[in-house]
C-alpha cells in the first residue's frame, strides 16, 4: 500500500520527526494537533476556541487526503485542565455531535507549549460501509 505523509509545518516537525497525518490505504492517522497557526498559539487561555481551531485544522488535513470528519472513528483529547471539559465538549459535540466517534479526554501535566490547552489526534478509515 502506498504510505502518503502530509508534513505538519510547525516548528517542531523536524526535530521531532512526524508528519500532520500519514494516510496508508483506506486509514488516515492525524497526529496531535495544537492550535498554532504560523507558530502562534491561537486562542490563548480559551479551551474553547483551541478545540474549534484544532478541530477544523483536522478537517482541512483530512480533506487534503480525500477525506472527511464523517469518516472519523476515533478522537483522543489531550487537556492540561480537566475541569475545563466542557468548553472543550462543546467545541467537539459541534465537529461530531452526528458522527459521534469513539473518544478519550485525558488531563496531562502539559503540553509542549504552556499556552497549548488542548491537543487532538484522530483516526479516520474512508469508505467505510
Amino acid at each position: 500500500m502506498k504510505r502518503v505523509n502530509i508534513p505538519a509545518e510547525t516548528i517542531w516537525e523536524d526535530e521531532v520527526g512526524y508528519s500532520r497525518a500519514v494516510k496508508i490505504g483506506n486509514v488516515i492517522e492525524v497526529s496531535g494537533t495544537a492550535a498554532v497557526d504560523n507558530n502562534q498559539i491561537v486562542g490563548k487561555e480559551n479551551a474553547y476556541e483551541q478545540t474549534k481551531f484544532i478541530l477544523e485544522k483536522i478537517k482541512k488535513t483530512l480533506e487534503s487526503l480525500g477525506s472527511g470528519m464523517n469518516d472519523v472513528v476515533r478522537t483522543r483529547i489531550y487537556v492540561t485542565d480537566i475541569s475545563r471539559w466542557a468548553e472543550i465538549g462543546k467545541a467537539h459535540g459541534e465537529f461530531f455531535n452526528n458522527i459521534k466517534p469513539a473518544t478519550s479526554m485525558v488531563e496531562v501535566k502539559s503540553l509542549i507549549d504552556p499556552h497549548m490547552l488542548v491537543e487532538i489526534e484522530a483516526t479516520a478509515v474512508i469508505n467505510i460501509d
